[in-house]
């Protein structure tokens, strides 16, 4: 199966001389629906800004379908979302459209048949009675996935999600990897995550990232190993009912 996005030997950061993430090594293949869990710092955020091309790497290549131009693939992204994103006056379906404002600028026109997969996609996420309606009378759960279907309005090979968890509450969050399974169907998805109790029934396999990458085929994965990798996680899963496992403290 061809590569997507591969990875080689990454070291990256902010200052000089000071790499927040060494020696990582990825491949991301069609359809793959990779977990990325690691401890706060440990440059999760710093991977995901190196794939997004919004940072450099120091050394190492980053091959996008064996090119090393990020634009030869359309990545879609879901960043995290707080309360403060509700203040800002614009409706939901224009939230969707916007998703399109890198192919077609700050005052691109946005085309019929645009509008309407743009309602199609609020359907899907069983919103589109919302379509008009103000981003900020939404529910946390609600607004995350008119998110969603800003990040994949342009038909992304690969998503990418930044803890799509944080703003939801149990119910959405439930709905909302329900979609995530669906979606991968069709392109790849990065999902970063503290949860591993949750995703670990979603996912397909685990990448750790603790300054470097451990990468884990599969999404059964335990405490020794993840002491192996260096990766301090605490919480565990394996079966229906996803459960926390915690170290004494």
């Amino acid at each position: 199966m061809n590569s997507l996005i591969t990875l080689s030997n990454i070291n990256a950061g902010y200052m000089a001389n000071k790499p927040v993430i060494k020696n990582i090594h990825l491949d991301v293949k069609a359809n793959d629906f990779i977990g990325i869990i690691g401890p706060n710092g440990g440059g999760k955020s710093t991977l995901l800004k190196v794939i997004l091309g919004l940072i450099a790497p120091y050394s190492g290549s980053i091959l996008y379908k064996g090119t090393s131009d990020h634009t030869n693939i359309n990545i879609g992204y879901l960043p995290q979302i707080n309360a403060n994103d509700k203040s800002f006056p614009i409706k939901v379906i224009d939230v969707v459209l916007s998703g399109l404002m890198g192919s077609k600028g700050f005052f691109g026109r946005y085309t019929k048949e645009e509008k309407t997969e743009a309602l199609r996609l609020l359907q899907f996420v069983k919103l589109d009675q919302h379509a008009n309606n103000a981003i900020g009378k939404l529910s946390g759960g609600q607004m995350q996935r008119v998110y969603l279907c800003r990040a994949i309005i342009n038909n992304p090979e690969v998503l990418i999600l930044d803890e799509p968890n944080n703003f939801v509450d149990k119910h959405f969050e439930a709905e909302l990897y329900e979609l995530l399974q669906e979606l991968n169907k069709r392109m790849a998805i990065l999902l970063v995550s503290h949860d591993i109790g949750t995703i670990s029934s979603f996912i397909k396999t685990i990448a750790c990232v603790n300054e470097e990458l451990h990468y884990h085929n599969s999404n059964k994965i335990s405490s020794e190993i993840l002491q192996t990798y260096s990766c301090p996680i605490e919480l565990i899963s394996h079966g229906k009912v996803p459960h926390r496992v915690l170290h004494n403290h």
